[in-house]
């Protein structure tokens, strides 16, 4: 899925799907990134009536369940937050 407000901003000028779901309007990413950031719920309600939508369209083969994820950086070695074996034993991390 696309998910960059820039990117969405440049396929509603250059996707004719784009262009048709979007009744041709072409937003500003900012636009559609304050749209994003003040709606959660509204967004959460519509990507659920969609997906109902196409699944009474019979666009939804149901043979795939996919999920993504993305992976953070982060500071929690086991230098700093300890190891399974340290938490059974209660000993300090470090």
């Amino acid at each position: 899925g696309v998910t960059s407000s820039r990117r969405i901003e440049r396929l509603c000028r250059e996707n004719i799907v784009f262009m048709a779901l979007g009744a041709d309007l072409q937003p500003d990413h900012s636009t559609i990134a304050d749209f994003i950031s003040r709606s959660p719920e509204t967004i959460g309600g519509l990507f659920t009536q969609i997906v109902m939508t196409c699944d009474k369209l019979g666009l939804i083969g149901k043979e795939m369940f996919a999920i993504d994820g993305c992976k953070l950086p982060s500071n929690a070695s086991k230098q700093w937050s300890g190891t399974h074996e340290a938490e059974l034993k209660g000993s300090e991390p470090f």
